[in-house]
């Protein structure tokens, strides 16, 4: 082993001295530019300030060769030209007030002084009314008049020349160009009313029209798929309004690529609104899916706070909370509502089966969970508390229906109250035929049981396969957790409070939070300088381990003010129960059970996907089935 060195090479001191101004820039464009793309966002934020109706962008080889944005807006008048290269100057803030409530897309005054020192910039400008536009060198400071209409173009040659270091970090002009590209698209996102055209080494690559209608614009910039496979956003909570779209959950991805958050119209990356869109999507989706998204978040601009980064994707809010409950809300409000009606449209409006039989007080199907609960704790005979099967009543319509429909074997099958929870089937009239109330059924008129896993039923649009477990399992969910949001979050104190050595910052978390841990039903409180400790928990949660709830809590709560473990540990209880009170499979159901099964799902929140989610049913139109078939070739 190499031995250490002896002595140290004694500080050389050097005098404490101002840098110079370009030195000064060049710093600070280490932190506004860190590729072409960030100057194309900043030079778009400028033609979007300036109220451009359309805007071209020119790259050249990625965009280092060359960064040419071109709006017609309103121009800058020539006796500000000069002024607009030197660093903090802006007009879109004068004083702390501005500040404090930006309304622009920029507002730092640095961006243009940054690129300038780091490459050949140059502008080009006609301002309203001006009879003649000036082009303005970045380099040398000369003005000279041009010939162009009303607007601005701002060209950017050689990106980093001035920093060759920085250049040996970009990547591919195909990388570098893929990143300018989005950020466009971003922008484009942002601004429905305003056609963008993105061109490469002279070759259109993207346009975007300008779109009357923000979904036209969703469509054009990602795919008419995001538009189909997403539902509308729109919930309006205190001071906070959350607009867009929300993908479903079968259109969830392997990489977040399409999601996109926008701040009052600003393109933002932030963890507690990125942990809210989450939150409201981990009931129904499956696995480590990401969702998709497009949404924009109106707010009063004093209440969030756009300074914190030159890059200016960051955002930090007053009251996060708040925030985060009414993004959430949004998406689970959007996301609550069943899909099944898209599945057909009705030729007449006609009262659905569900709304027309509604389900007694005494039919409750969350019951089988409420057993299995009663049988866990030991409470009374479990097989007593099923309900025994009668015959169902004779269809209203049997004259037009026919033996095949109501099979006797399923009626006569004295195993099924063994095998599973029975559905009540007497409880339910017996459908009309599909002729006469099917158009009105989503899902159809049952048919048949494929393999007791499988319901299959026919509407309008062609054939409906449903998981009967699944479905039944989202059923009883929604029901348990329905009565459970009735009431409030009990606490349950512990005969002995657990402690824990705990961090400063969860320590700072507790203090700072304990006003929010009673509505979690969390009791902790400092139990010395060090150490906290917990006296209460949920009562729905009162055999778990009391420190990891409380650590889990205090983590959340710390990194994005809002938490969401209690709810998410509890609906995982109430997961369980309802797996073990659903229909299991092959449990032979009747016809009335069938359609009784399909009627509550379009009449139940989220029961597109079970509890762990996976889809609960699928629709095969008859185009498709014709393929199959090679039907028409």
């Amino acid at each position: 082993m190499s031995a250490l060195p002896t002595s140290i090479a004694p500080i050389q001191r050097r005098p404490i001295r101002e840098l110079p101004d370009e030195l000064i820039s060049q710093i600070a464009a280490g932190e506004v530019v860190e590729r072409p793309a960030s100057v194309v966002r900043e030079l778009l934020d400028n033609a979007l300030d300036a109220g451009a109706s359309h805007i071209t962008v020119r790259l050249a080889s990625g965009g280092v060769r060359l960064i040419s944005v071109e709006d017609d807006g309103l121009g800058i008048p020539r006796e500000e030209l000069t002024v607009a290269l030197r660093r903090h100057a802006t007009s879109k803030i004068a004083s702390l007030n501005d500040l404090e409530t930006v309304g622009t897309m920029g507002f730092r005054g640095e961006a243009l002084a940054a690129i300038n020192a780091i490459a050949e910039l140059s502008i080009l400008s006609r301002f309203t009314g001006a009879d003649t536009a000036y082009a303005l060198d970045g380099r040398t400071g000369e003005l000279r008049p041009v010939a162009r209409a009303t607007g601005t173009t701002v060209e950017v040659r050689e990106l980093f020349f001035a920093t060759p270091a920085r250049r040996k970090f970009l990547k591919t002009d195909a990388t570098e160009l893929a990143h300018c590209i989005e950020a466009v698209r971003r922008h484009a996102l942002a601004r429905p009313e305003v056609g963008f055209s993105v061109w490469h080494d002279g070759k259109l690559v993207e346009q975007w029209r300008a779109a009357t209608v923000r979904e036209q614009r969703l469509a054009d910039a990602l795919s008419d798929d995001f538009v189909s496979q997403s539902v509308a956003v729109d919930r309006t909570g205190g001071a906070v309004r959350v607009v867009g779209r929300a993908g479903i959950p079968d259109a969830a991805r392997s990489r977040g690529d399409q999601q996109f958050f926008y701040v009052n119209g600003r393109f933002v990356r932030d963890k507690v609104l990125s942990h809210a869109v989450r939150s409201a999507y981990e009931d129904v989706l499956h696995g480590q899916r990401q969702p998709i998204y497009v949404l924009y978040l109106e707010i009063d601009p004093s209440r969030v706070d756009v300074n914190v980064h030159p890059t200016k994707i960051e955002v930090r809010f007053r009251d996060g909370r708040e925030v985060h409950q009414a993004v959430r809300h949004a998406i689970e409000d959007a996301l609550a509502a069943p899909r099944a009606s898209d599945a057909v449209v009705p030729a007449a409006p006609q009262q659905s089966f569900f709304k027309a039989n509604p389900l007694p007080p005494n039919a409750s199907w969350a019951q089988p969970a409420i057993n299995f609960v009663a049988r866990e704790r030991g409470e009374g005979d479990f097989e007593a508390m099923w309900p025994q099967r009668t015959e169902p009543r004779a269809p209203d319509h049997a004259a037009e229906s026919t033996p095949a429909a109501w099979p006797q074997a399923d009626r006569a099958n004295g195993a099924n109250g063994a095998n599973g929870a029975d559905m009540a089937a007497t409880e339910f009239r017996p459908p009309a035929p599909l002729a006469t109330q099917g158009d009105a059924w989503p899902l159809g008129r049952a048919l048949a049981q494929l393999q007791g896993i499988y319901i299959l039923a026919e509407n309008s649009q062609g054939l409906v396969i449903v998981d009967m477990h699944a479905a039944h399992e989202r059923i009883v969910y929604e029901r348990l957790k329905t009565q459970l949001d009735g009431a409030s979050i009990s606490s349950q104190p512990l005969l002995i409070p657990a402690t824990f050595a705990a961090t400063p910052q969860e320590v700072a978390t507790a203090e700072a939070c304990a006003a929010v841990l009673p509505t979690l039903g969390l009791e902790i409180t400092p139990f010395s300088p060090r150490t906290l400790a917990v006296r209460a928990v949920p009562g729905t949660l009162a055999d778990g381990d009391p420190v990891e709830l409380a650590r889990s809590v205090l983590a959340e709560l710390g990194q994005h003010d809002a938490s969401t473990v209690v709810q998410r540990a509890q609906n995982e209880l109430l997961s369980t129960m309802a797996c073990h009170g659903a229909v299991r499979a092959n449990r032979k159901l009747t016809i009335d059970e069938m359609n009784a099964l399909l009627r509550q799902m379009e009449a139940t929140e989220r029961s597109d996907q079970c509890n762990h989610g996976r889809p609960t049913w699928r629709q095969l139109s008859i185009r498709e089935l014709d393929s199959l078939f090679m039907r028409g070739r």
